[in-house]
C-alpha cells in the first residue's frame, strides 16, 4: 500500500514507519492519523513476519513538532472533542500493538509529537531531541492523552510542572526523569532502536504480545492487572512456543519460536 504522509520500510523483522512531512516539521494532521490507523489497524496484523516497529520523523529537525494547528484553529467544542478522541484512538492502537513499538526521536517532539512518542512502548532520543507539552501557551490542554501518559511515565511531580509551565526539555533531562529509555548520538536513533528490537525478535512472539497486554492492563481502571497476568500466563502454557522454549532450556540450546 502507498501512503502520502508515511514511508514504510521493512528491515528484516522490523518495520520502520517514517512520518514524512518535513515541510511542516512532520506535524500531525488528519492524513497522518488516517494513515497511522491503516498501518496499525489494517496492515500490521497481516505482516506476520514483523516483530517490532520503529516510528521516526523525516529530516533532521523534528520527530513530530506537534499537531497541525491550522486544522482546528476554528473548531468549536464539539468538533475539537471529536478530534481529540480520534487522535487518542489512533494512539491507543499504537500503545496496544501486539509487537513492541519504539519512537526514534530525532528532533522536536512537542505537543502531539510528544504524545505520539509516549504512546510507543519505548523512546530512543537523539542528542538534539527536545520534548514538551506546550499546549497551555495556546490556551489549550493536551488533546492526545498528554495529561495521562506523561504522568504515567514521569510521575505527577515532574509531569505537572512540564504540563503547566510548557517548558521544553532536552534529551538528557528527558532521560533523567524517565521519559526516554536511552540518549544516543544524533543520527543513531533508528539504529539503536533496531538493536533493541532485534533482541526482542528472538523471544517468543506470543509471550511478547501478552506481556505488552498485561503491562497496559495496569493502567486500565476496569481490569485487575494481577488477575489478567495470571490468565495470560496460563494461556501461554498452551502454546507451541512454550513447549519449544522450555525444551530448549532443558536441552541447553537456543529456542526456535514459531509464533504458534
Amino acid at each position: 500500500m502507498t501512503f502520502q504522509s508515511l514511508i514504510l520500510e521493512e528491515n528484516g523483522p522490523i518495520l520502520i514507519v517514517t512520518i514524512n512531512r518535513p515541510e511542516a516539521l512532520n506535524a500531525l494532521n488528519k492524513m497522518v492519523f488516517d494513515e497511522l490507523e491503516m498501518v496499525f489497524r489494517d496492515e500490521l496484523p497481516k505482516m506476520q513476519q514483523i516483530r517490532g516497529v520503529i516510528i521516526t520523523g523525516s529530516g533532521e529537525k523534528a520527530f513530530v513538532a506537534g499537531a497541525d494547528i491550522k486544522e482546528f484553529a476554528n473548531f468549536g467544542a464539539e468538533q475539537a472533542t471529536a478530534l481529540s478522541l480520534r487522535g487518542q484512538g489512533v494512539l491507543f492502537l499504537i500503545e496496544n500493538c501486539h509487537v513492541p513499538v519504539i519512537a526514534a526521536v530525532n528532533g522536536f517532539a512537542l505537543g502531539g509529537g510528544c504524545e505520539l512518542a509516549m504512546a510507543c512502548h519505548m523512546r530512543i532520543a537523539g542528542a538534539k531531541a527536545k520534548f514538551g507539552q506546550p499546549e497551555v501557551n495556546l490556551g489549550l490542554t493536551p488533546g492526545y492523552a498528554g495529561t495521562q501518559r506523561l504522568i504515567q511515565l514521569v510521575g505527577k511531580t515532574f509531569g505537572i510542572e512540564l504540563l503547566l509551565t510548557a517548558r521544553i526539555i532536552d534529551a538528557e533531562e528527558a532521560f533523567r526523569i524517565g521519559l526516554v529509555n536511552k540518549v544516543v548520538e544524533q543520527g543513531q536513533e533508528v539504529a539503536t532502536a533496531m538493536e533493541i528490537l532485534n533482541v526482542i525478535a528472538q523471544k517468543a512472539p506470543i509471550a511478547i504480545a501478552k506481556t505488552i497486554h498485561c503491562i497496559n492492563t495496569f493502567y486500565n481502571k476496569e481490569k485487575d492487572g494481577f488477575y489478567e497476568e495470571a490468565v495470560q500466563f496460563g494461556l501461554c502454557t498452551e502454546t507451541e512456543d512454550f513447549k519449544e522454549g522450555t525444551t530448549a532450556f532443558i536441552e541447553k540450546r537456543k529456542a526456535d519460536f514459531k509464533n504458534k
